[in-house]
């Protein structure tokens, strides 16, 4: 049986700290590639309904929940984080895919 995959999805609301986002990317970047994390989109949303802001989302894919959850407490990314502060507002979760 395969495992459903898990995907990190990132929503920003607010980008207070232009620059403290671009050295967090870097590294995030790096911890997710090392997690085993594959980037499927990442960018400015082309189009936004509901409650949703035209702002910056991720999303990456994982292949299944363990690996998202070990790659998002791994130290690599936790110190991702410290650099990302209070830079921007944000809203985080990880999501298992359908079977």
């Amino acid at each position: 049986m395969m495992m459903a995959k898990a995907y990190w999805v990132v929503s920003y609301r607010k980008v207070m700290e232009p620059e403290k986002l671009a050295e967090y990317s870097k590294l995030a970047t790096s911890a997710i590639a090392n997690g085993g994390g594959r980037i499927l989109a990442r960018g400015v949303a082309a189009f936004a309904h509901g409650a949703g802001v035209v702002e910056r989302t991720v999303l990456t894919e994982f292949d299944g929940l363990q690996q998202a959850m070990s790659t998002f407490e791994s130290e690599e990314y936790q110190a991702a984080l410290k650099v990302l502060d209070n830079a921007v507002e944000r809203d985080f979760r990880i999501v298992q895919g359908s079977e």
